[in-house]
C-alpha cells in the first residue's frame, strides 16, 4: 500500500509540472517588422508589448509546444505580408500564435519570445 501511495503522489507531481502550450490571437496595426541574426524575423502589432520571433527564411521554423511548422517560403510570404500591412497601415484582423512562449494576453510577451504563426488575416 505504501508503494502505491508513493507512486500516486509521484504521478500527481509529474502531471502537475507538465507545461501546456498556449495559443493566442492578436490584432492591430503592424508597429514593427524586424530581422535579427541568425536569420529570424520578428513582428510587433499595436496590441503587443514586445516583438516576437516568428520564422526563419532559410530553414523550417518550429517552436516547442506546437506541431505547426513554417517553411522558408511561407516565412518569406509572412514577412512580405506583414511588411505590406505596415507600409499600407492595414489592420491585421487576426494573427494566431502557438507555442510554449505564448502568453495569456497580447500585451504580456516576454523579451525575445518565439512563436509559430498558424493563421493571419489582413484587412
Amino acid at each position: 500500500m505504501h508503494i502505491l501511495k508513493t507512486t500516486m503522489i509521484m504521478l500527481s507531481i509529474s502531471v502537475t509540472s507538465i507545461t501546456y502550450a498556449a495559443s493566442l490571437s492578436c490584432k492591430g496595426t503592424v508597429d514593427q517588422v524586424a530581422y535579427h541574426a541568425d536569420n529570424r524575423f520578428m513582428v510587433k502589432l499595436s496590441s503587443m508589448n514586445r516583438p516576437v520571433f516568428f520564422c526563419n527564411p532559410e530553414q523550417e521554423w518550429s517552436v516547442t509546444g506546437t506541431n505547426y511548422k513554417t517553411g522558408p517560403e511561407t516565412c518569406k510570404m509572412l514577412y512580405s505580408t506583414l511588411l505590406t500591412a505596415k507600409a499600407t497601415k492595414s489592420e491585421v484582423d487576426y494573427i494566431h500564435f502557438d507555442g510554449d512562449a505564448v502568453p495569456a494576453s497580447c500585451n504580456d510577451w516576454k523579451a525575445w519570445a518565439s512563436a509559430n504563426i498558424r493563421y493571419i488575416n489582413v484587412k
